[in-house]
């Protein structure tokens, strides 16, 4: 999967766009301003939006590819984030040690991604807010339709409603929903696709 990311992001064009997604933008002016951790990040479109906003950011990736993107459009921003390529396993983030923490589209292996969730929300304070946006598990027949919509392709990857109850089962529902949207991000999230959003606030 590393190689697949460092090619993809390796080119020229920013895959998903420079743009953030819009779920984030309308989660992160509702709640004040501190460090926020981006995983999965890609090539930093959410992570220097939230820089732009005065957060101090962490983020990280698998992929070299993503790091130089996101460090490069960092400072077309002006702005600077804490960008850490490697694999999970490395990561040497601390207990309580963000404000909040942005899931957006950070689709991990089917077979570790609850066990990812539960290990990032250690890392949250209590009080500490989730924004999650991810594709359903419903989105398959969606990419049927339209590829250009992107997205996993196993149905394991993807999520539920059920699933993130469970994944993040000591947080306050704040906002959970199954949606059908229309995307248009960089050349490969674009058409009518069906994602799950949530925010939480973890209790103590």
């Amino acid at each position: 999967m590393k190689n697949m990311w460092d090619d993809r992001y390796g080119k020229t064009e920013f895959a998903y766009g420079e743009q953030p997604s819009n779920f984030l933008k309308e989660q992160l002016i509702k709640i004040p301003v501190g460090t926020i951790l981006f995983p999965a990040e890609g090539e930093g479109r959410n992570a220097v939006y939230a820089a732009t906003l005065d957060w101090t950011v962490d983020a990280f990736d698998q992929s070299i590819e993503g790091e130089k993107k996101a460090l490069k459009l960092a400072e077309k921003h002006h702005v600077s984030i804490n960008y850490m390529a490697g694999e999970f396993q490395s990561l040497t983030y601390t207990e309580n040690q963000f404000d909040a923490l942005a899931l957006i589209y950070a689709h991990f292996p089917a077979d570790k991604k609850s066990n990812y969730h539960k290990i990032l929300t250690t890392y949250l304070r209590p009080g500490g807010i989730v924004i999650f946006e991810a594709f359903s598990k419903r989105h398959l027949d969606y990419n049927r339709i339209n590829e250009k919509v992107g997205g996993p392709k196993d149905l394991e990857t993807l999520f539920s409603i059920e699933e993130i109850k469970s994944d993040f089962e000591n947080f306050e529902i704040i906002e959970l929903e199954e949606k059908e949207i229309q995307l248009n991000e960089g050349l490969f999230h674009n058409g009518l696709g069906m994602v799950i959003r949530f925010v939480g606030r973890k209790k103590s």
